[in-house]
C-alpha cells in the first residue's frame, strides 16, 4: 500500500501544474509506488467512504495515508513536503505547531480562490 495517496483536480491548471512539479520530485517513490498521485475526475467516487465527494478534492487536496487516515488541504501539503527532497524545511517551518494555524488558513483562502476561478471558467 502506498505510503500516500493524493488526490487532486488535472481541470485546475494551477493545481495540475503544482502536482506535476512534486511527481517530478518524487519519482523515485512514485516509481515504487510508495506515493500516488490520483485524478479525482477520473474517480469521482474514490473518497466516497469518508464522505468526500468530487467537489471537496476541486476545493482542497485531498489524501489517503497508509492507514487509511484522510488528510486534507495543508496537511496534504506538508506530509509531500516532509517526503520531498529539498523540501523538508517547508514541512518544519510551515508545519510546526505555531504557524500551522495560519498555513491551514492561508491554504484554504487561496484554495476557496482558485476553485471559484476554476468554476468561473467553466473547468468542470
Amino acid at each position: 500500500m502506498p505510503r500516500l495517496t493524493v488526490w487532486y483536480n488535472t481541470l485546475c491548471p494551477v493545481c495540475d501544474a503544482g502536482i506535476r512539479g512534486q511527481k517530478r520530485r518524487l519519482v523515485d517513490l512514485v516509481k515504487s509506488k510508495q506515493v500516488e498521485f490520483r485524478d479525482i475526475n477520473l474517480e469521482p467516487d474514490a473518497l466516497a467512504d469518508f464522505g468526500v465527494g468530487v467537489n471537496d478534492v476541486r476545493r482542497r487536496l485531498h489524501a489517503t495515508d497508509q492507514d487509511g487516515n484522510l488528510i486534507t488541504g495543508a496537511d496534504v501539503a506538508i506530509a509531500l513536503w516532509r517526503i520531498t527532497p529539498g523540501q523538508h524545511w517547508l514541512a518544519t517551518l510551515l508545519g510546526n505547531r505555531a504557524m500551522l494555524p495560519l498555513t491551514r488558513w492561508s491554504y484554504d483562502r487561496f484554495a476557496g480562490i482558485l476553485y471559484a476561478w476554476n468554476q468561473r471558467k467553466g473547468r468542470w
